[in-house]
């Protein structure tokens, strides 16, 4: 296979080359220097794609959900691209569901894009390169990119702020309104949905969710009010109802000037993650130069870890 710079395969991606965004997907999870003028070049045709967080516990049937999703958003006419997190393997470090064996169905329609990306110990529930992934994806023509989070419970609550319509799913018997409210994940979601609902037991976890949202347990975020919508992968229903709400939300948000607060919301925790990241790859670089001398100090005793940080990066920025 020939390599090709990233910088080419940018128009190749924008005019919707499946080969190009699939190399692009690959250098954005990897982190590579080289690509990082063609990710700048891409985020400025990104801004038109709808991004939809899916959330929950394990166990709670996201991927199936996701996929029936996705084929709903295909019979509409729209392209759809997926960014499944995984749990990553801790010997290769790969995703360890990357087949997405319950999203073979899709396979084949070149209105759907899968990509597979494993935490690589990162927290929160999302990938290294998810949200360049999600740019890659805007700039390519998608109209919604689904991003499947991992399901870890209190840290998922960053998909919140990468995500313009968050959805949370629910499953009878799994303890979901409990953990809802101890995960405050009840606030995040602008959509609720409970899975599974053809089991005896669902009734009773859709009216949970019911009472909590009019109890006021979860805040509105803005004007919109959380929806709850049961849903049926065995019968193959409430996926329109949930495709439909997620399309009401958007409406919703562009209509009372909302999107703009969440767009700024999203720009601002990238800019933080992006910050974040280049001081701790200039941290590891340094391990052995500038930070034997500070660990030195930690060992005596003779200075705090704050205070160490705080000399660390006031000598990074002077020696940048």
């Amino acid at each position: 296979m020939v390599y090709l710079a990233s910088s080419d395969l940018v128009p190749k991606a924008l005019a919707g080359d499946t080969r190009a965004i699939a190399r692009l997907l690959t250098r954005a999870e990897s982190g590579s220097a080289e690509a990082r003028p063609a990710f700048d070049e891409l985020f400025r045709h990104t801004g038109r794609a709808h991004i939809v967080g899916i959330t929950g516990v394990p166990g709670s049937g996201k991927s199936t959900l996701v996929a029936r999703l996705a084929a709903a958003i295909r019979a509409g006419g729209r392209k759809v691209a997926i960014v499944a997190i995984d749990p990553s393997s801790p010997f290769s470090g790969g995703a360890i569901l990357g087949d997405r064996i319950r999203m073979g169905e899709l396979g084949g329609d070149p209105g759907v894009f899968v990509r597979s990306m494993a935490t690589r110990g990162s927290m929160g529930g999302l990938a290294r390169g998810a949200l360049e992934a999600v740019d890659v994806f805007d700039a390519a023509g998608y109209d919604i990119v689904l991003i499947e989070t991992v399901g870890v419970g209190q840290d998922e609550v960053d998909i919140a702020r990468a995500a313009h319509t968050t959805v949370v799913v629910s499953a009878p018997g799994l303890g979901d309104d409990i953990q809802a409210i101890k995960a405050g994940i009840l606030e995040i979601a602008d959509v609720h949905v409970v899975s599974k609902c053809d089991r005896a037991d669902a009734d009773k976890t859709i009216a949970d969710l019911k009472n909590m949202l009019m109890l006021g347990l979860a805040s509105a975020r803005g004007t919109w009010r959380p929806q709850v919508v049961p849903t049926s992968a065995v019968r193959d229903e409430g996926v329109q109802e949930l495709l439909t709400m997620i399309d009401r939300h958007r409406e919703a948000l562009a209509a009372s000037g909302e999107i703009d607060a969440r767009c700024a919301a999203i720009a601002e925790r990238r800019l933080l993650a992006a910050g974040e990241e280049i001081l701790r790859d200039r941290f590891v670089r340094d391990r052995h130069g500038r930070l034997a001398g500070l660990l030195a100090q930690l060992a005596r005793r003779s200075l705090s870890p704050h205070s160490a940080a705080t000399l660390l990066i006031a000598e990074l920025g002077e020696n940048a």
